[in-house]
């Protein structure tokens, strides 16, 4: 389906859907500073095949939804060090931006599945509105302690860097910062990221927007407690070689989740490369089926 917009208050979402609205629904989430078009459409189909009417979106300060302008300029360095005061916004923020996307389309619950940050707004939904959330799947994601896991420094330093302005020189960028927290155990595909991160450009690309979030992520805080409470069936899905959010986050947030199942894939970095798209596929609807055959709970919603 064509691109739409969603509207919740203030805050307008740019949303695609694929396959039969009748079919049960998957919520896909994306990271930082990345809009939904790195929900790869054959990737997005491969859900579709598997029986799900997939939802893509464009989170604040992200592409085509709304950006949030005015207010304090963002801190980083002391948001990176645990100090945040005064966030334009936080993470509870964006969850309810995706409920809000699943109120206008009429669904009740869906399954959820998020990457990098978006696994953090999954989490967030699954704690904060768990007749929501069906099942969930975090994908290179933690907890939001600091101990589970910090970005080595090359990393950081990509979190930490301000977009180019001009359209060749942002595509030269988005290209180096994959190379730098990619999957080394994977050949990487710079065509197809140069032409997403073209495409990007072209959507619409907020420089203030990705510092924004990080200090929404810092000024959240740590959800460990919060997950022991999920009842979501859950899978976490995380790579053994990833420079920006460590295997060994991935690990802490499956011991968080009771029952969770951990999938942890040798070579995969922070990137979803193409050879990992059938695991990651298979992960998310074999726990999603767990869903449907788990005993329905007081108060959880249907999906329609």
């Amino acid at each position: 389906m064509a691109e739409q917009v969603a509207k919740r208050g203030a805050i307008e979402i740019a949303y695609e859907t694929f396959g039969d609205p009748a079919s049960p629904p998957l919520l896909l989430v994306m990271g930082l500073a990345s809009q939904m078009i790195l929900w790869d459409d054959e990737f997005c189909q491969m859900f579709v095949e598997r029986g799900f009417h997939v939802i893509r979106f464009d989170n604040r300060d992200v592409g085509r939804s709304t950006h949030i302008r005015g207010g304090p300029k963002p801190k980083l360095l002391r948001a990176m060090a645990g100090i945040t005061r005064d966030p334009h916004y936080t993470l509870e923020d964006m969850a309810d931006d995706a409920l809000g996307l699943l109120d206008h389309l009429g669904i009740g619950g869906a399954h959820v599945a998020g990457a990098s940050m978006g696994g953090m707004i999954a989490q967030t939904m699954a704690i904060r509105r768990p007749e929501r959330v069906l099942s969930l799947a975090s994908i290179m994601s933690t907890t939001g302690n600091r101990r589970a896991g910090m970005p080595r420094l090359r990393a950081l330093a990509v979190l930490l860097r301000r977009a180019p302005r001009d359209r060749d020189s942002y595509v030269d960028y988005v290209a180096r910062t994959f190379e730098i927290i990619g999957s080394p155990g994977f050949d990487r595909d710079e065509a197809s990221v140069r032409k997403l991160a073209a495409e990007s450009y072209d959507r619409g690309v907020d420089r203030g927007g990705p510092a924004r979030q990080i200090v929404a992520v810092q000024a959240s805080g740590d959800r460990t407690t919060a997950l022991a409470g999920v009842r979501a069936p859950t899978v976490v899905i995380h790579g053994t070689d990833d420079p920006l959010i460590p295997i060994r986050a991935g690990r802490a947030t499956a011991r968080a989740i009771p029952g969770a199942e951990l999938i942890e894939i040798e070579g995969m970095g922070h990137d979803l490369p193409r050879e990992v798209w059938p695991r990651i596929v298979d992960g998310v609807a074999r726990n999603a089926a767990r869903a449907e055959h788990a005993p329905a709970e007081e108060g959880r919603a249907a999906w329609r």
